[in-house]
């Protein structure tokens, strides 16, 4: 395993240079997926929450501008023996005619990174509170959390008249506990297959990582998540929800936490991928940890950290922990979407029925975002459509290439039955 005493990057001896990293924050309703404009949007230091850093005004997809914020320098989260924060921690307040008012404290920028807020209002006929208040934690590289209690990677699969999937799925939703399996008062959350992967990944580990690095650790996360669903783990245990947010039981998910760019785009990329043995049918179990404090048999995150660094892929960093029968998979079949990608890039020039479901989709979506310009469905992919598609791309943090690929296709599925639905399911 590499040495995760080594230095991976040094302070600058200049102690006046500054970091900054960049957020921006999305704001909709709890009910709809309706973006919040014209919303009032003011940040300021964790440390200092009375000094109003800036004050900011949501646009007509419910969006604030990108802004710079100070940061620790990079070199901190690159290694592990630093017991100095690594990011900054910010509190947000968000208020808007006609919603409860939010405010989030602890949201986390680090240098050179691009964090993305997602804000959810309750609008004031169905809240039930004054204010909604999301706690963001330390981050699990960071702060104390409990180890991972050790369980085998292949679950036993006999027959005992529980439901069991046949095949792997990815799921819409999973239901995530937010504690331990046994604590009854904890809250259950219905999540977002993608917005699971994408949380957990941001508070597992670092953004700042090499993107192989990453990549990897989400292979991780992602088959982790898959085998509680394929197994239907805490179900056959008599408990209603998919996983928890307990580190000593599953991994971490905090409630309204802030994600990051390059995290939120890898997933969109590989979320159908999981990680599969010969001759085994459901996702590895593929148990992980920092390999700091903790120590484990399967991957350790600040030593694939060091793997990233010296120039390993992801299939090689998988395969060092967990040995070089282990490959990447693929679901075909994923839940809540209404037809599969076609294959292929849809482009300028292409043209058919999954033209103009994309058409009618995105037209759909444009009245909630009126920022995306409606298109003729007529099959066509002509400069509209890609133009539409450009927009719906620069929404949503995907590349702005106007070109239909794997990931702009399923988060297009994704907003579309979002938006469709009269309202989405609670807690």
């Amino acid at each position: 395993m590499p040495d995760t005493n080594l230095t991976a990057a040094q302070e600058p001896e200049n102690t006046a240079v500054s970091y900054e990293g960049t957020i921006k924050i999305s704001v909709v309703s709890s009910i709809g997926m309706v973006p919040v404009e014209n919303a009032t949007v003011t940040i300021s230091d964790t440390a200092d929450p009375d000094t109003i850093l800036m004050t900011l005004t949501t646009d007509s997809s419910g969006q604030t501008p990108v802004m710079q914020l100070p940061a620790p320098p990079l070199a901190l989260s690159l290694e592990p023996e630093n017991e100095i924060r690594p990011y900054s921690e910010y509190n947000i307040t968000v208020t808007a005619q006609g919603y409860e008012p939010v405010f989030i404290s602890g949201s986390e920028i680090f240098a050179n990174e691009l964090s993305l807020q997602p804000v959810q209002m309750n609008p004031l006929a169905a809240a039930e509170e004054e204010e909604s208040i999301v706690v963001i934690p330390d981050h699990t590289l960071y702060g104390d959390f409990p180890p991972k209690i050790p369980e085998d990677e292949i679950k036993p699969m006999a027959e005992t008249g529980e439901i069991v999937l046949s095949r792997v799925v990815i799921p819409e939703f999973i239901i995530v506990h937010d504690g331990v399996p046994g604590d009854s008062s904890a809250p259950n959350y219905w999540v977002r297959y993608k917005d699971y992967i994408k949380n957990v990944a941001s508070c597992e580990i670092y953004s700042t990582w090499p993107e192989s690095t990453i990549y990897a650790n989400i292979l991780v996360i992602q088959s982790f998540t898959l085998n509680r669903v394929y197994t239907e783990w805490y179900r056959n245990q008599g408990y209603n929800f998919t996983i928890t947010s307990s580190t000593a039981y599953d991994q971490k998910w905090v409630y309204g936490r802030n994600i990051f760019k390059n995290i939120d785009y890898l997933v969109d990329t590989i979320f159908a991928n999981y990680l599969s043995r010969p001759g085994v049918r459901q996702p590895i179990f593929t148990s992980y940890c920092d390999g700091r404090r903790v120590t484990c048999a399967g991957l350790s995150q600040w030593g694939s950290m060091y793997l990233g660094e010296e120039g390993y892929s992801a299939i090689d960093i998988i395969r060092y922990y967990y040995g070089n029968d282990m490959y990447i998979n693929s679901a075909t079949v994923i839940s809540g979407v209404p037809s599969s990608w076609p294959g292929y890039d849809l482009n300028i020039g292409a043209s058919g029925e999954k033209v103009r479901q994309l058409q009618n989709q995105l037209n759909r979506i444009a009245r909630n975002y009126p920022a995306i310009p409606t298109v003729t469905a007529d099959g066509i992919y002509g400069p509209a459509t890609a133009n539409a598609v450009r927009t719906f791309q620069g929404i949503f943090n995907l590349p702005q290439t106007g070109i239909t690929d794997y990931p702009t296709w399923y988060e297009i599925s994704e907003i579309y039955v979002g938006v469709s639905r009269i309202s989405e399911p609670g807690t």
